[in-house]
């Protein structure tokens, strides 16, 4: 969209594009692309999206933060808080099923981000990186919280203590990623996956993605209500109605995300 500078929104048969667009700097973040992009993804469902693809332009996903004097004459903490934490915050809390389609290097606050989603893809080019350690300095963007959970606190501390490159075949033998696929075919796995999802029960995919984020903080009797309600919400909606019907006239259901 016209509007933004350092990123990309389009929004076309229910799938939001949000890209990354510094391509000559590997798309490091910018205090700017940050803003850019946290705005990008609250204003996604508004616009008719069904469903939201984060990726980068060019060669890259994300190299991280964008390194100059001014960081490093700056309080880093002060920066995440200020400018990553409301993009993590929001894609977080979108209501839209978020697929990560990392088409090259995914590193420092890039990797964090890169691993957000409900559906992580990447190109069998693509690479992970915790680069914090290798500048003195400490994860982001979440990683802390969600390397542990992804693929457990030996791993975890191994990418985020030796800031190794983590290949896209070892990230997914390790269990970090949905899907490796080859380059050549990286597009089309990426608009297939989308466009199932725009053409799914949107509230439905709402719910499972609020019950799953608090599945990770809850018990299974607190889990067991939420899931209770959730239920109960779903079953209110005319994606319900219709997925009813199909299955009893034995047809595809037509999910119009209501």
């Amino acid at each position: 969209m016209s509007d933004y500078k350092e990123i990309r929104l389009d929004v076309a048969d229910g799938v939001a594009t949000l890209t990354l667009n510094r391509p000559d700097q590997l798309n490091a973040m910018t205090m700017d692309l940050l803003a850019e992009a946290t705005d990008a993804v609250r204003r996604a469902p508004g616009l008719g999206a069904r469903v939201l693809v984060l990726t980068g332009a060019g060669r890259g996903f994300c190299s991280g933060a964008a390194l100059s004097a001014d960081v490093l004459n700056s309080d880093v903490g002060v920066l995440a808080r200020q400018g990553l934490n409301p993009l993590v915050e929001a894609l977080s809390a979108t209501e839209l099923p978020l697929i990560c389609a990392v088409n090259g290097p995914a590193a420092g606050a890039g990797c964090s981000l890169a691993l957000l989603g409900d559906f992580v893809i990447a190109a069998r080019s693509a690479y992970f990186l915790e680069a914090f350690v290798n500048v003195g300095l400490v994860p982001d963007g979440g990683a802390s919280w969600l390397l542990p959970r992804l693929i457990g606190p030996a791993r975890a501390m191994r990418m985020m203590m030796l800031g190794e490159r983590i290949s896209a075949e070892q990230a997914n033998d390790w269990g970090m990623l949905t899907s490796m696929v080859e380059d050549s075919a990286f597009a089309d796995e990426v608009a297939k996956l989308s466009a199932k999802l725009a053409s799914g029960p949107t509230r439905s995919y709402a719910l499972i993605r609020r019950a799953v984020r608090a599945g990770l903080e809850s018990k299974l009797s607190e889990m067991l209500e939420v899931e209770a309600v959730n239920q109960t919400e779903a079953s209110s909606t005319a994606d319900f109605a219709e997925g009813v019907a199909a299955f009893m006239e034995k047809r595809p259901p037509l999910f119009k995300g209501e």
